[in-house]
């Protein structure tokens, strides 16, 4: 943790001030003092529609203006904005300057979000800060992971009361009296209700509200147009002179997209990207393409839903591609570029999903997602993921949407039937899933969203010939689940396949959103424990990449008599090994194991390669074969290595 992430609570300062009043230099004190905190609550509670730029800036501004106008009274006893207000101790003994500060805060980021009026003059908030003021720069928040971008888009939903309900709760921990209490005086209406509203998101979790995601203190900076700036900067300040003796002549811009919807300005006029960006010009597939070529993958998918013939989103879709605006939050999986299409993209699917018209594009390469709000002018998101090298497995099903924990698939043309199943219940039988005639299909439980791993709903698809079994990991692509050696992985399809699966499964979170195209399950040996304590199973994962590189490696020590769906012992963990791979398909690995009498013992297990174990350092010991046991004492340590049917010693995954 950074030092600038560390939240301290408000502590009450010294001297106190005088009763029912606030000095200035207390209310000053606490904003020096709890700028980070204040900065981020006004950041949480601006409304999304702002985006993340000018929400920063304005986050600042708000904190920035915080103080009370007087320094010991009301400088206008009419004005009730300028008066300094009676602390409030309800609230424990915290800092009565904070506590002021903090409404001041709240009471803005409120006001921010009220829409503008006509023939009345907007408050302050409402409009654009002029300080602080970031020239030729656009900044935000660092990224967060899944968790971060899922509790955004819920925060996104609510009023701009129910998000400060929820941010009082989870970030400054106030009970629903305080927090009604602290509403009330920042001029909430209904405080009931917007409690009422903040229960649907559920208890708030201090760890995401304190992420770097929603931190406006520790930045990320991006030029604006370089290019433009530096061709027509002359241009610029003869534009601002006509603007100024023209602007009283123009109305109010009316509201909708344009042309390019949310994609920034063209940098330059190129003939080869305005054709790769003009809708007449997408690639369509037809339906039956599929039935007669000899690739089964994205490039012979057919073109989709109820608005491929909607020509203004798809121009929108493809300039957003191109040259992403401030409004535009783009997400790519690792070793994906980002960059515009090189030609004519292929068209995948358009249509409305839940609350937003989703395109799917397709360029050989990498699909891309665009997907804006069915209401208007918003946020608009854009997901790029590399699918180069996909086969009929792989290329089954794409991520549509996700909305409240579900997940949305489009299926590919050659799938028959799609079900789910719980794959941390091993005896459960497939449930239906119901598809449009497009192939999307209803909202699934998406596990990548979860908070918990009570359940692990996965997508098994039907295509004539197996049944492939595919998870959401917070990506375009679902990722393929098989079981077997390295050289050849097969689908999971028995009940002793998905026994393992079930114990394996909530290990998953350890790879999501980090590109992967399957995860292999391999069993490698079986173990007899010590002391008739029965046998013990011996698993290798390994998750495979669409990039090649960066692929996860876990080792596995399943114990008997635990229950079917509690995680195995990692006995080991790598990245970017070759270990149980097609590349290098052995693997060895040991851990420090308790019998039921109360023995220890180290235990190691290789795959077939292996002719001999042995142990060194904390504890000394071998065997001849695959397996070794050794009894050691609690908490001993010691080095492992074998030696291969060639004589040469290979050591234990690390």
């Amino acid at each position: 943790m950074r030092p600038q992430d560390v939240v301290t609570s408000p502590a009450p300062s010294a001297p106190a001030p005088a009763p029912g009043r606030v000095e200035l230099e207390q209310a000053e004190a606490a904003l020096v003092e709890h700028y980070q905190r204040l900065v981020r609550i006004a950041y949480l509670v601006l409304p999304p529609s702002l985006g993340r730029n000018r929400r920063v800036l304005t986050a600042h501004a708000l904190a920035q203006r915080s103080l009370p106008r007087g320094r010991t009274g009301p400088a206008n006893p009419g004005d009730a904005e300028s008066a300094i207000p009676p602390s409030n101790h309800a609230q424990g003994d915290a800092d009565p300057g904070y506590l002021y500060v903090r409404g001041r805060v709240l009471r803005q980021a409120l006001d921010a979000g009220l829409p503008l009026k006509r023939l009345a003059w907007p408050k302050r908030a409402q409009l654009p800060p002029l300080l602080p003021h970031v020239w030729g720069l656009r900044v935000f928040p660092r990224s967060g992971g899944a968790d971060e971008l899922a509790l955004d888009q819920r925060l996104s939903a609510l009023s701009g009361p129910a998000r400060a309900a929820y941010v009082l709760r989870g970030l400054e921990g106030l009970a629903d009296a305080d927090v009604r209490q602290v509403l009330t005086a920042a001029g909430v209406p209904d405080p009931h209700a917007a409690l009422a509203e903040a229960d649907g998101m559920g208890p708030g979790v201090p760890a995401l509200l304190e992420s770097p995601e929603f931190d406006p203190c520790s930045l990320q900076a991006r030029p604006t147009d370089l290019m433009r700036r530096r061709q027509h900067a002359k241009a610029a300040l003869v534009a601002a002179a006509a603007l100024a003796v023209c602007g009283a002549l123009l109305g109010l811009p009316g509201d909708g997209w344009g042309p390019d919807g949310a994609a920034a300005p063209p940098y330059a006029r190129n003939p080869a990207l305005e054709a790769a960006l003009d809708p007449a010009h997408v690639t369509r597939v037809s339906d039956t393409a599929w039935q007669s070529s000899s690739r089964t993958d994205f490039s012979v998918w057919p073109a989709r839903g109820a608005l491929t013939g909607d020509r203004a989103l798809l121009r929108r879709a493809l300039a957003v591609w191109a040259r992403p605006g401030s409004l535009v939050q783009v997400s790519a999986t690792p070793g994906t570029p980002p960059g515009p299409p090189m030609g004519p993209p292929q068209l995948l699917y358009a249509g409305e999903v839940d609350q937003a018209r989703v395109v799917l594009l397709h360029d050989g390469l990498r699909v891309i997602r665009y997907a804006e709000p069915l209401d208007g002018p918003g946020g608009v998101a854009l997901d790029f993921a590399r699918t180069d090298g996909a086969d009929s497995a792989s290329a089954g099903a794409l991520v549509v949407g996700r909305t409240d924990s579900n997940v949305r698939y489009l299926t590919a043309p050659w799938v028959h039937q799609a079900s789910a199943r719980d794959l941390l219940d091993p005896a459960s039988e497939p449930r239906p899933l119901k598809r449009d005639t497009d192939g999307l299909t209803t909202p699934l439980p998406s596990p990548a969203q979860a908070r918990d791993c009570r359940t692990w709903d996965v997508l098994e698809l039907h295509d004539g010939t197996a049944a492939r079994v595919l998870t959401d990991l917070g990506e375009l692509t679902p990722a393929r689940l098989t079981f077997g050696t390295p050289a050849a992985p097969k689908d999971i399809a028995s009940k002793a396949e998905r026994a393992a699966w079930a114990r394996t499964a909530c290990l998953l979170p350890g790879v999501r959103t980090h590109g992967v195209r399957a995860v292999n399950l391999w069993p490698y040996a079986q173990q007899r424990l010590p002391e008739s304590n029965g046998t013990a199973a011996w698993l290798c994962t390994r998750a495979e990449t669409w990039r090649g590189t960066g692929s996860r490696v876990m080792a596995q020590f399943h114990a008997p008599g635990t229950p079917p769906s509690t995680p195995g012992a990692i006995a080991a963990r790598a990245e970017d090994s070759p270990a149980c791979g097609v590349g290098d398909p052995k693997v060895l690995a040991g851990v420090l194991w308790k019998s039921r009498a109360g023995s220890w013992y180290v235990l190691a297990a290789g795959s077939r390669q292996f002719t001999s174990l042995a142990t060194s350092g904390g504890v000394d010991g071998s065997a001849e074969g695959q397996l070794l046991a050794v009894r050691a004492k609690e908490g001993a340590r010691a080095e492992l290595n074998g030696r291969l049917s060639d004589g040469s010693r290979v050591g234990a995954l690390h």
